[in-house]
């Protein structure tokens, strides 16, 4: 299995995580991993998210690290697959997370057994450009009302994840296992989607399955590390790119139907301001760490 593992690995929050192999992380999925349920002004779409909290981490005492989030909200698997399976190829990552076919089964009950036939031709694609695949087994809505009717729909999708991840040699991130999420603070209020704790919980999760050393504690959200003067400018400069300049254009000219459509928070992968790791040049698309 791709896993990376320290022989003494450290959790102890004052402790700076030692060097691990991945240096470009693209996250591929829906709601979920987008960061709904975790909002933070000061990050790229307002929303944290697990995933920004593991870039994090993983972004410590490696200066080419670069994450891009691709995730968008209310996506099927079908969608999640064609809007951003080509673009995670193309941006050349050597860590993927993928999740996917939630919504399918919340929202439509699909069926589990072909939504894993979907799910696995995508992870063989990623897993043969050499990237190494997270996959994750969703969560046990068993005392949730109405959403515990499809508890074993979800656990015959979990049961086919992890035989896909076996398959392609991928990392699972078994989020049924973890019993800490049935408790009910780590939701936020829709019982939808996750809450700051649930998300630094999952984050802690997704580091521990890749074997990565790191400084989350248990049951104690990490805040955002301060800014020195050079990375807000660095960020006000990004944000000037991605957000004030295409708004500007929008009022110049008649808003379409495509405007209102959603975008990844992330599209292309660039520096994190995490633990003790100052602002380097953004790193765009067309190049690979």
């Amino acid at each position: 299995m791709n896993v990376w593992k320290q022989d003494r690995p450290t959790r102890d929050a004052s402790a700076v995580p030692a060097p691990h192999p991945w240096h470009r992380l693209v996250a591929l999925g829906d709601s979920f991993t987008e960061g709904i349920g975790d909002p933070e002004p000061l990050s790229e779409g307002g929303l944290r998210g697990w995933a920004d909290r593991v870039a994090e981490e993983l972004s410590a005492n490696q200066q080419d690290f670069a994450y891009a989030n691709l995730a968008v909200r209310g996506l099927m698997l079908q969608q999640i697959l064609d809007q951003q399976l080509a673009p995670a190829l193309a941006l050349k990552p050597d860590l993927v997370t993928l999740s996917a076919g939630g919504n399918d089964i919340v929202f439509r009950r699909s069926d589990p057994d072909r939504l894993a036939e979907k799910i696995d031709d995508g992870v063989g694609q990623l897993t043969r450009s050499g990237a190494t695949v997270v996959l994750f087994a969703g969560p046990d809505w068993g005392a949730t009302p109405v959403f515990s009717q499809i508890r074993g729909k979800v656990a015959i999708f979990n049961e086919n994840l992890h035989a896909v991840a076996a398959r392609h040699d991928a990392v699972m991130v078994d989020l049924w296992f973890l019993r800490e999420l049935t408790n009910p603070g780590m939701w936020d209020r829709d019982r939808l989607h996750f809450s700051p704790l649930g998300h630094h919980t999952i984050a802690t999760a997704v580091l521990n399955s890749l074997g990565v050393p790191h400084t989350l504690v248990p049951l104690q959200p990490k805040q955002l590390p301060p800014r020195t003067w050079r990375q807000a400018r660095a960020e006000d400069l990004i944000w000037a790119r991605e957000y004030l300049v295409p708004w500007v254009l929008r009022q110049l000219r008649q808003h379409t139907a495509e405007d209102e459509l959603l975008h990844a928070k992330r599209p292309e992968p660039g520096p994190v301001f995490g633990i003790g790791s100052p602002p380097g040049p953004f790193i765009g698309g067309s190049s690979a760490a």
